[in-house]
């Protein structure tokens, strides 16, 4: 009898697995990136712990946006910084300026949740 459920059960689960997958589909090499850039911004941790903590932030942005969202949001808080004429753009546009807003808070929060400390 329990054989039988087997084969009703193995798609549900392969179906499940691709969902969770979709949900979270950024490319490898920009979950290596944000999860480099976390450890840097947080130096004096133990660096297997925050990797865990910076992959667990990331995998809580990832549920909270689409990639191309993230790609924009992250892009134009980092441009933020961006000294003289060239940052201007970014700074002076107030829908970026929103966009940005929100990423960082959602940054934060997701930080928070995976228990990342204020960067040194």
């Amino acid at each position: 009898m329990k054989k039988a459920l087997l084969p009703l059960c193995f798609p549900a689960l392969l179906l499940a697995g691709q969902s969770a997958a979709r949900a979270n589909d950024f490319p490898t090499v920009d979950r290596v990136l944000y999860v480099q850039e976390c450890i840097a911004a947080h130096p004096g941790v133990g660096r297997f712990e925050m990797t865990n903590k910076c992959a667990c932030a990331l995998d809580a942005l990832a549920k909270e946006l689409k990639y191309e969202e993230y790609v924009a949001l992250s892009t134009a808080s980092k441009a933020s910084s961006i000294g003289g004429e060239r940052g201007s753009y970014i700074r002076d546009a107030a829908q970026l300026q929103a966009g940005i807003k929100r990423y960082r808070a959602l940054q934060a929060r997701t930080e928070k949740a995976c228990f990342i400390g204020a960067p040194h």
